[in-house]
């Protein structure tokens, strides 16, 4: 098959989409629509005019409750009909800033024609959570009790940001309460339970709950495999080992996933015999490895840099009749790349991947621009950038810039390239900015001796309460001083006091 024919984004032409006098400042060039844009008709409650509306009368640094009443305030925001379309897609774009995204819900929340999803309720309750708002969490938690709105979805998202922050024993007594949310304890319920502890190394407890519960709670196959997997976590292989035999007395036949969790536990200690020992198990036992089971092999050999060896797994996979899919073929796209394979992994991307109707994912891309961009060959980057935005299949994603931005930095290409990545992200795709990409532009900006931009990046980021890193704070600090800005110094200087008091 010919070569994808697209054409290449040359930084030339990058220079004529982003302005010759090109802000740093760049927050102010790049709002997302006009005040005229107000005034034109909505065709589709969740229209990127729609969104671009509301995303335009979020100001950073304020609190929800001012960002709630700014959005009551705006007569622009109250013509858009409320969707629940409109407020997922609002909710993922903020999931990493829980002010906006609090405030956002709480406005579309207000309408009186309107009642939020149970869905819309879990996806806030998990953003509070990750952010660390428990309290909050915990109240609007109460508030979906009183409409009847929690779910055993609600409540595993609740279970595991309570573990997630340590808070494992209040985890415990919301399972012990589920009556109150008109819930069962039951398989499905523990099972939830057990997971969430597992996963935040607290197996012991968990293992200690399921014995005290396991009289009047029947356990499933699924729940072996929590604790098969809570083992693995905290590298007790040996237990996960015995949980298979455990299994095999309650009736249940360990599954594909009961040795693939062991087998990644032992690439994980580059225990290779034992994964292949292992495989051998699983044909013996008429439980054939699947094409999980292959990607997670491949992928710790090339962890381990050999190549060669992560190759042959394509080899071993297709005798067995697996078929790959896309997560295999981005692995296999990784090895080749980090073997310096690079035309192979075109050739597997452009041409054998749609001979075998494998359509690629956002991860997918990613792995062609990181292999790029690891080359310099950054107009085949952008190029690659381009392809996933014409192939409407997907969108990229934070991951999709980094490295491109990582690229920018090295190549010193920040006054054309940067803008237009920043660009793409923030008024083209809605990407919010998360800790590793502020943390990488400012670094990059001060060592570019940019730092007025990546202090405005600092403010950006604090007012969304992202906490940076005390080095960065202290590597910004040094080259504002050198800038002889003594305002943005005293604020960093009080800012990092905070954090050492905190």
């Amino acid at each position: 098959m010919a070569r994808l024919a697209v054409e290449k984004l040359s930084l030339e032409s990058l220079a004529v989409r982003v302005s010759a006098n090109y802000s740093p400042f760049w927050f102010k060039s790049l709002h997302f629509t006009s005040n005229a844009l107000a005034k034109k008709e909505h065709i589709c409650t969740d229209s990127p005019e729609n969104i671009n509306i509301i995303i335009k009368s979020i100001q950073s640094g304020k609190t929800e409750d001012e960002l709630f009443q700014s959005l009551i305030r705006d007569q622009a925001c109250n013509t858009i009909p409320i969707s629940h379309n409109l407020v997922s897609h609002l909710l993922y774009r903020f999931k990493d800033d829980w002010k906006s995204a609090f405030g956002v819900f709480k406005w579309a929340e207000s309408h009186p024609d309107y009642q939020p999803l149970s869905e819309s309720y879990d996806t806030m309750l998990d953003i509070l959570g990750k952010m660390k708002q428990m309290d909050k969490m915990k109240t609007l938690l109460e508030q979906m009790n009183h409409r009847h709105l929690v779910t055993i979805n609600s409540i595993a998202k609740i279970l595991r940001r309570l573990c997630g922050a340590g808070k494992w024993e209040e985890a415990v007594m919301i399972f012990d309460d589920l009556h109150n949310f008109g819930l069962e304890k039951n398989t499905e319920s523990m099972n939830i339970l057990l997971d969430t502890l597992s996963k935040e190394n607290k197996v012991e407890r968990a293992r200690n709950i399921f014995l005290e519960l396991k009289s009047h709670i029947s356990p499933s196959a699924h729940t072996f495999n929590i604790f098969i997997h809570g083992w693995c976590k905290v590298n007790q292989v040996d237990e996960a080992q015995w949980t298979l035999q455990e299994m095999k007395g309650y009736g249940f036949k360990p599954s594909v996933i009961s040795y693939s969790t062991i087998i990644e536990s032992y690439c994980r200690h580059s225990n290779f015999g034992k994964v292949y020992e292992l495989l051998d198990e699983m044909e013996s036992q008429n439980c054939p490895a699947n094409v999980v089971t292959f990607t997670t092999i491949m992928s710790y050999l090339t962890k381990n840099k050999e190549y060669t060896e992560a190759l042959q797994i394509r080899e071993r996979m297709k005798m067995g009749g697996c078929k790959p899919d896309t997560l295999f073929y981005n692995a296999l796209i990784h090895t080749l790349a980090r073997a310096g394979r690079v035309q192979e992994a075109r050739h597997v991307f452009e041409v054998e991947m749609v001979n075998v109707g494998v359509k690629p994912q956002t991860s997918t891309y990613n792995s062609m621009v990181a292999m790029f961009c690891h080359q310099g060959m950054d107009q085949e980057a952008i190029r690659i950038l381009e392809m996933m935005e014409s192939s409407n299949l997907c969108r990229p994603d934070i991951q999709t810039f980094s490295p491109l931005l990582k690229l920018c930095f090295k190549t010193g290409k920040t006054d054309v390239l940067l803008g237009y990545l920043l660009d793409e992200m923030i008024n083209k795709y809605h990407i919010c900015l998360d800790l590793a990409t502020y943390t990488l532009l400012i670094h990059g900006l001060c060592r570019a001796n940019k730092c007025d931009w990546a202090y405005r990046f600092f403010q950006e980021m604090i007012g969304k309460d992202i906490i940076p890193r005390y080095y960065t704070c202290s590597l910004l600090l040094d080259e504002i001083k050198q800038k002889n800005n003594y305002a943005a110094a005293d604020h960093i200087e009080s800012y990092m006091k905070h954090m050492k008091s905190s």
